[in-house]
């Protein structure tokens, strides 16, 4: 049986210091090793948290599982803001197509609560509201009227 160590690291930019080093030292093993893979599976979410795991067993070798970042990162990085609104409900900070909605759905699908796509969406969507994100021009709220009234199913195919 061996060890596992869950973590948020910044995409690409991991380091040996906390929270990997302090976690991955007791094991005994190449801890530089760990961070260089880590870099490298996560180098295309570049700037944003990233869910990682590493699974070490008896015999030091490991493997690292990369998950899929937060919803709320993966729409702030298709809007290109770097932080969301402080005042999400009055000042709106970018605008998010719907596609790209479908798009990070699609992407989180596994890891969300919902039974359809269409809920996978509707779930993005909010996200959107945290943040002080549009939906196509859209206040979400909105939005999730006309995703119910069935306006964007044929998208949602």
């Amino acid at each position: 049986m061996g060890e596992v160590v869950e973590v948020l690291v910044p995409g690409g930019r991991a380091t040996a210091g906390p929270p990997l080093g302090p976690s991955l030292g007791p094991l005994g093993i190449n801890v530089k090793a760990v961070v260089d893979e880590i870099n490298k599976k996560t180098s295309s979410f570049n700037g944003m948290q990233v869910p990682v795991k590493v699974e070490v067993d008896d015999k030091k070798n490991f493997t690292i599982s990369v998950g899929v970042p937060p919803a709320t990162a993966l729409v702030m990085k298709e809007c290109g803001i770097a932080k969301g609104s402080g005042e999400p409900n009055v000042n709106k900070v970018g605008d998010l197509p719907f596609e790209a909605a479908v798009r990070i759905a699609g992407m989180k699908f596994d890891d969300m609560l919902s039974y359809d796509m269409k809920n996978a969406v509707k779930e993005v969507i909010g996200s959107c509201v945290s943040v002080g994100v549009t939906v196509d021009g859209k206040d979400p709220k909105e939005m999730f009227a006309l995703i119910d009234a069935g306006d964007y199913d044929s998208q949602l195919k």
